[in-house]
């Protein structure tokens, strides 16, 4: 006999929370296509499996020059990442708020585009 547990509605409160960036800012979504999370999620897996590579090399003692030039193929296809995020960024969430007469989100966006050119 299995029992089913009731969860209890989240308070506004809590839900207002629930949707606050770790630095107290307002939560927000974005909508890309199902096939730009693919892309997405595929680069980083790659990118993941990269790093897990690296760790791998300076636990072997690699040489260094070859350790270096892989964290530079990292860092590069992470920049891809970024890139590609930007430009759908740009083309539906900007797009979007301007439209909405929030325009805010131009230096929203310059900020966000000075922490990835650092």
């Amino acid at each position: 006999m299995s029992m089913e547990l009731e969860t209890p509605a989240a308070s506004p409160e809590q839900t207002n929370q629930d949707e606050q960036n770790h630095d107290g800012r307002d939560h927000q979504h974005s909508h890309h296509s199902e096939k730009t999370k693919t892309n997405l999620t595929n680069r980083l897996n790659r990118i993941e499996g990269q790093v897990r590579g690296i760790k791998g090399l300076i636990e072997r003692d690699a040489y260094c020059d070859d350790v270096l030039n892989q964290i530079a193929s990292v860092q590069a296809a992470l920049n891809g990442v970024g890139k590609l995020l930007l430009e759908e960024h740009m083309k539906s969430c900007v797009v979007e708020k301007i439209q909405e007469g929030d325009l805010g989100v131009i230096n929203e966006l310059l900020t966000t585009i000075n922490k990835l050119m650092k």
